[in-house]
């Protein structure tokens, strides 16, 4: 399935590479979502009991991403309006220091938790799958199962339609 991406990725032309869902590529398998923990930048624990009964987004990012910086909005304003349903947790796939991230995410005005690439964190970066494009993004439900996953920018429209809401 990697082999594939990388084709899609070198014969898409960059204008018209837009977010690939991999729904729409192959059939769908169940995945669950893996038993994990991390700790957001404020020194929040987050793991499969804390995000029991919503939606998860798991969207791995980072600072000199491009499309990373286009999706952002979307998801600050997506969580604005559905954090009672939906968990987001923005995986920075970074090693930055703490501090240029905090700048960052506040120019950004990002108000869902933020997971810094640290060792306490690694393990769980990995257990999501492999990361082959940035952005990636999980949508899981709150049944634990994989409801799609991205590779690519993705805005309000596609979140509202993995998620399910009006």
């Amino acid at each position: 399935m990697k082999k594939i991406l990388i084709i899609l990725a070198l014969i898409l032309p960059l204008g018209a590479v837009q977010a690939i869902s991999l729904d729409s590529l192959f059939a769908k398998k169940t995945v669950q979502l893996p038993k994990f923990s991390v700790i957001d930048m404020n020194g929040k624990t987050h793991n499969n009991d804390t995000v029991k009964g919503k939606y998860l987004v798991v969207n791995f990012w980072a600072t000199w991403c491009p499309p990373c910086l286009k999706e952002i909005p979307a998801f600050v304003d997506f969580y604005n309006k559905y954090s009672d349903k939906v968990e987001i947790l923005g995986m920075d796939y970074e090693n930055a220091d703490k501090e240029r991230i905090a700048e960052f995410t506040d120019t950004f005005m990002v108000n869902y938790p933020i997971i810094l690439s640290t060792s306490n964190n690694q393990p769980a970066f990995k257990k999501f799958g492999e990361v082959v494009g940035m952005p990636t993004t999980y949508v899981y439900a709150p049944d634990g199962a994989l409801v799609d996953y991205y590779m690519g920018a993705i805005d309000m429209k596609v979140l509202k339609k993995a998620i399910r809401v009006k």
